[in-house]
């Protein structure tokens, strides 16, 4: 399987190894990219990446490719996914597909035409054996009907101060915070829920990443905890000084069409980090975290422990075990037509969301998405 990857940031890099691991006939013959960022990683990890091209056209004109990888910054996805479909490629896009409403209905009258079978998502949290479980107890009738989700993504300081230092700084490039980090837990609570949000409400902003906020000691500003994580693309030094407009913290609040609800929460700057969820339900109740990596079931009306796990995960894993198991389904998908948990048109409906949960930030509304449903199936081309 010949593969081309435009965008070899740090993610990009990452997963070449994951899918070279994964299947042994899975090479990378080309890639391009100005400052592809992820090009240490995949040498250090014995990684080939054949021709390096100057434009996505030229790699597509001298290449034969199997599979095109889209990991550029998220505002130049719409464009690279146009290009491989015109040119009639199987194609597996990073998260969050596309940044805008506009481009979101773009991308959709695209997969009307060129068929959304064609296009694959990084959205590499479905695969999580935790999620798997979640979904498993909820189609056993552990949870029955779903009254309320009360979920949250947290990451360090670390972490926090990465998007304050790298291009995801900047709405324009990355969506909004919201969007480029947050689109797999939306994806997953929409997954539970089993039908759409309908309203929206969101409050957020930054206050912990601010000036006021700096280490006041002479050079605490550089502190190691604060540059751990390398940048990329325009990266910046400045953390509580950051000249880019995404949050730190934001809440929202969901209704979704059937009646249930979801109140969703993320900081960017949780020391004892987690990622966690309870969904409450008429016979039960799951609670699980991501990060502490934990899972239990418990009955409504005896109080009976129904599931009660914990799980490992590998060294390889940068998400509990997931994207070894997207590698290996996604390339069963391509060889032998396997199916996948996860669409695109799930992940634009998650981006959508959380762009809805933007707006609603923006403006201090509730912001009704019937008429953005409206607009995304006439593009896709359904009919009610």
């Amino acid at each position: 399987m010949r593969v081309g990857i435009v965008g070899l940031g740090y993610r990009l890099g990452y997963l070449a190894r994951v899918f070279s691991l994964a299947h042994p006939d899975f090479t990378v013959a080309a890639y391009v990219d100005p400052d592809p960022a992820g090009l240490p990683y995949v040498e250090e990890h014995g990684v080939s990446v054949g021709q390096s091209y100057d434009s996505l056209e030229a790699m597509l004109d001298a290449e034969q490719l199997d599979l095109l990888m889209v990991g550029s910054p998220n505002h130049l996805h719409l464009e690279h996914i146009r290009i491989g479909l015109e040119r009639g490629l199987k194609i597996f896009a990073e998260k969050p597909v596309v940044t805008t409403i506009e481009d979101t209905m773009e991308l959709a009258r695209l997969l009307a035409q060129y068929g959304s079978d064609n296009v694959m998502v990084g959205l590499v949290l479905r695969y999580a054996p935790l999620y798997v479980d979640l979904r498993k107890a909820q189609a056993e009738g552990k949870l029955g009907d779903i009254a309320a989700i009360e979920a949250s993504e947290h990451i360090p300081p670390y972490h926090g101060a990465f998007f304050m230092r790298d291009w995801r700084r900047y709405e324009r490039y990355s969506g909004s915070f919201m969007l480029e980090k947050c689109c797999h837990d939306l994806d997953l609570y929409n997954g539970v829920m089993g039908c759409r949000p309908r309203y929206v409400s969101s409050f957020g902003g930054r206050r912990s990443f601010v000036p006021k906020n700096a280490p006041q000691a002479a050079g605490a500003n550089d502190l190691e905890v604060y540059h751990r994580k390398p940048s990329g693309w325009m990266g910046s030094d400045k953390v509580f000084d950051s000249d880019g407009d995404i949050i730190d913290f934001q809440q929202a609040l969901v209704e979704y069409e059937n009646g249930a609800s979801l109140c969703f929460h993320t900081n960017l700057n949780v020391p004892h980090d987690f990622r966690r969820f309870a969904v409450i339900g008429a016979q039960g109740m799951a609670e699980g975290d991501f990060i502490r990596n934990y899972f239990q079931v418990t009955d409504a009306r005896t109080s009976e422990r129904l599931v009660d796990k914990t799980y490992q995960t590998s060294d390889l894993s940068q998400h509990y075990g997931a994207d070894e198991q997207m590698a290996e389904d996604i390339l069963k998908h391509l060889l032998e037509g396997a199916p996948l948990p996860v669409s695109v048109t799930d992940a634009l409906e998650a981006g959508l969301l959380a762009l809805s949960m933007d707006q609603a930030m923006r403006t201090r509304s509730v912001v009704d998405m019937t008429p953005i449903w409206q607009q995304f199936d006439a593009a896709l081309g359904r009919t009610s």
